[in-house]
């Protein structure tokens, strides 16, 4: 019997779904793939994965009893590693055999962990780095592109730092944001052109706030004791673009 190919349309609820798939007809020689990645192989057959939220939540409760395996498997997920899957089901299938949650001798647990801390510093610097523009409806716009899938993990950050505003997070990259309406925060996609249309739409004062904070930067600053390489080190280059003080508009 041919190998099978799990395909899933690329959400957490997807893989879930796919993995209830997996121990429920007891599959052992078995890809799980997300449609974006898979490829056609004459020794494995294709198998169509569609999301069921009830599968998905069984899955997801039995794996709240493992705290740091269902932390492992969300965050790695958010990777977007292409073989993320793979190591997903090898460490689930390691840990609910041995109850062994934090053995990072294994080689699926080692990675599941690294890509978690891959994660979680893009999450820590998108928490710190993330700048707001004000707009002519009093709407607080953020335009991000993060090397991973953040937003659901800086979510109740900012709903919690700006309370008393509402505000859009959108990520470019993946073209989806959050929207937090003073009350609870929803999952949004919009249809704009980033930096061109949030010029537009920006408040007057937004403009002069800028340049007074680059003002402010620029006369606190002591040239000669500038040390570049130490600052890029906290600050790396590819944030600059969301400060003020780097990248006034």
């Amino acid at each position: 019997m041919k190998k099978q190919t799990l395909i899933y349309d690329g959400s957490f609820e997807g893989l879930l779904t796919a993995i209830f798939q997996v121990y429920e007809e007891r599959l052992n020689d078995v890809f799980i793939v997300d449609e974006v990645h898979y490829e056609p192989d004459f020794f494995s057959e294709p198998v169509t994965v569609y999301t069921d939220d009830g599968k998905a939540n069984r899955v997801w409760d039995k794996l709240k009893d493992y705290k740091n395996l269902s932390k492992l498997i969300y965050w790695s997920f958010l990777s977007e590693f292409d073989e993320r899957e793979r190591y997903i089901l090898e460490a689930l299938h390691y840990v609910l055999k041995t109850q062994n949650e934090n053995d990072y001798g294994h080689p699926a647990v080692l990675m599941l962990s690294q890509l978690t801390k891959k994660v979680g510093r893009e999450k820590h610097r998108m928490e710190a780095f993330v700048r707001f523009k004000r707009t002519r409806e009093d709407l607080y716009v953020s335009i991000i592109s993060p090397d991973f899938n953040v937003l659901p993990l800086i979510a109740k950050h900012f709903k919690n730092r700006y309370a008393d505003q509402q505000f859009v997070i959108y990520d470019t990259k993946r073209g989806y944001g959050l929207f937090y309406n003073l009350d609870s925060i929803a999952f949004i996609e919009l249809d704009f052109n980033s930096k061109e249309d949030l010029e537009k739409a920006m408040h007057e004062e937004e403009t002069n706030y800028n340049l007074l904070w680059q003002n402010y930067f620029s006369s606190t600053n002591i040239k000669s004791r500038v040390n570049m390489r130490l600052h890029k080190q906290h600050v790396p280059k590819r944030y600059w673009k969301y400060l003020n003080e780097k990248n006034p508009l």
